[in-house]
This record gives structure tokens, C-alpha cells and sequence, in this order.
């Protein structure tokens, strides 16, 4: 059983889950910051004048706490080395905190909350994760020999 296993697992080099990563924070950021931003400028007048304040406060974030994160996967990933499932770039623990804050948002956008207040925390979110996404980027620029 176990080399059926290994048949079927997409396997990939540390470089390619240090991408994965990046990737992952890149678009994931990205997109909320752009919805975030499109919902906030939608809503009220006043909105607008908030993104600022909300991206600095998710500079802040990135500061404070995310990239710590990006520097535990990072390491993670490197220490497990090459030849490991794709999926795996992740632990599970941190595969559920994912789908965690998915559902999250998901409950944000279906609750009564004014849609220029979850554009606001979209943004917050949105830019602590791209501006975190530089540490796997580093990583792997490094993994590929361009740094």
C-alpha cells in the first residue's frame, strides 16, 4: 500500500512548495485587498477615507504576528526537505486554520454587517498576507539560486 502511496502523491522539491506558499499568499492577499477595496469605495461616503488607516493597520498585522507564521511554514518547509506531497507545503493544523478563516469571511459576507465594514477588514487582512507573502518569496528566490 504504501508504494501506491507514493505513486500517486504529487511529490514536489522544497522550491516548489516554498512557490506554493508565495503563491498562495500572493493571490490569496491580493484578492482580498482588491474585493476589500471595491466593497469599502461602494458603501458609505465616508468609507473610502478608512483604507488607509486599514492598510496601515494590516502593515501593522503582517508586522506583528503574520510574519512569524510566514517564517514557521517557511522553515517547516525547508526542514521536511525535497520529495514531499504538494498539499503538504501546509500542516494540517494550518490547513484547518485556512479553511477556518474561509468560512469566516464567508459568514462576514452573509451577515448584516454594512458591506463597506467587511470591505474594511478585507483590506486589513488583504495586505498583511501580500505584504507577508515577501518571506516565502525570499525563501524561494533562495531555494532557487536568485537570491
Amino acid at each position: 500500500m504504501g508504494g501506491l502511496l507514493e505513486r500517486v502523491t504529487p511529490a514536489a522539491p522544497a522550491r516548489v512548495h516554498l512557490l506554493a506558499a508565495a503563491v498562495l499568499w500572493s493571490v490569496v492577499g491580493a484578492g482580498l485587498l482588491a474585493a476589500g477595496s471595491v466593497w469599502t469605495v461602494g458603501g458609505a461616503p465616508w468609507a473610502r477615507w478608512a483604507i488607509p488607516a486599514a492598510l496601515l493597520l494590516g502593515l501593522f498585522k503582517s508586522a506583528l504576528v503574520i510574519d512569524r507564521s510566514a517564517v514557521r511554514i517557511t522553515e517547516r518547509i525547508e526542514s521536511r526537505g525535497d520529495g514531499r506531497c504538494l498539499g503538504g507545503f501546509l500542516s494540517p493544523g494550518t490547513w484547518a486554520v485556512v479553511l477556518g478563516m474561509m468560512a469566516g469571511g464567508r459568514l462576514l459576507r452573509a451577515s448584516s454587517l454594512p458591506r463597506h465594514w467587511v470591505g474594511l477588514l478585507y483590506v486589513a487582512v488583504g495586505a498583511a498576507l501580500l505584504r507577508s507573502s515577501r518571506v516565502p518569496w525570499r525563501r524561494w528566490r533562495r531555494a532557487a539560486g536568485t537570491a
